[in-house]
């Protein structure tokens, strides 16, 4: 059974399943980063691609070794259809729309999970962590990237100015990760920050990627009043002051975690 939040983060990214792809290139970029910080040895048996999207992770995976076994996970069946559609010549690939709370998958059974920019999603990361503790064999490996609080961070000062509220999402940060890591029992932590800038043409631009790909959801969540037009302009206006090159900068810190069940 899904929360009211859950159901919102579902009903967004399944929205975005269309306009995923195209909008997405950031996610790609921090995508393959990620699986050239760990060697094929490192994922190798059995493996679950956590928050799948549309499948980019896992294609890259199978690209390697396409007799790979894999599990693509995701709580929007719009994103596991897309998936499914890519890797329809893959006999070696399951599909499972789940909670990453609740997954749906026997103790010890899998050699590893890999995530790309999903897990920010979660609203109880203590909560996965321990589940995923509970699939990977002991030994295996959990490998993801997540957004830090970094994240947006102009967005976040734009919008400062117009009021006290806080219009976009806070992400935890390495030492929270490091805690919540280790108290679900994994070892051998490994973090790493990188700090990626997206640049765009406008302040609008920004927010219709944000929506093509479903990540409306670090936009007024927190916030307990309508914001009106009035506001949004007021925001728009305080970010054109940070321009840079004549470009809107939007700031993306990415957490590269390796850890050991």
């Amino acid at each position: 059974m899904f929360n009211p939040d859950k159901v919102k983060i579902r009903q967004s990214f399944a929205a975005a399943s269309i306009t995923y792809d195209g909008a997405a290139e950031l996610q790609r970029t921090v995508g393959k980063a990620l699986l050239a910080g760990v060697s094929a040895e490192t994922l190798s048996g059995r493996l679950m691609d956590l928050g799948c999207g549309t499948g980019f992770l896992t294609a890259e995976l199978l690209s390697d070794n396409p007799r790979q076994s894999m599990i693509a996970v995701d709580i929007a069946m719009g994103m596991l259809n897309a998936t499914r559609g890519k890797l329809i010549n893959h006999n070696n690939v399951s599909y499972v729309c789940a909670d990453a709370e609740l997954l749906p998958v026997a103790a010890s059974t899998l050699d590893g999970v890999v995530s790309n920019l999903a897990l920010q999603w979660c609203r109880n990361l203590e909560a996965v962590f321990a589940d995923l503790k509970r699939v990977i064999k002991p030994g295996g490996q959990l490998v993801f990237s997540t957004f830090g609080p970094q994240t947006l961070q102009e967005l976040k000062a734009a919008w400062a100015e117009v009021d006290d509220y806080s219009h976009v999402n806070e992400f935890y940060d390495v030492k929270e990760l490091e805690v919540f890591l280790r108290q679900a029992g994994f070892r051998q932590l490994q973090i790493e920050s990188r700090t990626y800038v997206s640049s765009y043409d406008s302040v609008l631009d920004l927010m219709h990627e944000l929506q093509a790909i479903g990540a409306q959801n670090v936009i007024g969540e927190r916030s307990k009043t309508i914001t009106t037009k009035l506001q949004l302009q007021k925001m728009i206006t305080a970010y054109e002051t940070r321009r840079v090159n004549s470009k809107i900068p939007a700031t993306y810190e990415c957490l590269f975690v390796q850890a050991r069940a």
